[in-house]
């Protein structure tokens, strides 16, 4: 069975950090371009950060860049978003997906659409 399952959410102070995984089971990340997303309450899945299937490519929004840094670890199957300098509008649910076409091998895009396995998501909260 092909899952994704994002962990490592929790309620932060703002200006702490966070390191959120995505462990892939059922299939290897090897080759998949990543994505991660998030969606606050009442608001669109908004993507945040990705990575071309041949990792030459990572893309940031520009909400998120310097404090956000994807990486992916083939061995473990698992790709992490480190979030530092929290902010109150970074309160979301965070998702990976993932998508294995040669359409975003060399490159990667931040649009839902494009990605064809999810997880589930993880809440990240940031409150004093």
């Amino acid at each position: 069975q092909v899952q994704l399952v994002e962990s490592g959410g929790g309620l932060v102070q703002p200006g702490g950090s966070l390191r959120l995984s995505c462990a892939a089971s059922g299939f290897t990340l090897d080759d998949n371009a990543i994505g991660w997303f998030r969606q606050a309450p009442g608001k669109e899945r908004e993507g945040v950060s990705c990575i071309s299937g041949n990792n030459s490519t990572t893309y940031y929004a520009n909400s998120v860049k310097g404090r956000f840094t994807m990486s992916r670890d083939n061995a473990k199957n698992t790709v992490y978003l480190q979030i530092n300098n929290l902010k109150p509008e970074d309160a979301a649910v965070y998702f990976c997906a993932a998508d294995p076409s040669r359409l975003m091998f060399k490159l990667c895009v931040l649009l839902p659409r494009e990605y064809h396995y999810w997880g589930q998501g993880t809440q990240v909260t940031v409150s004093s």
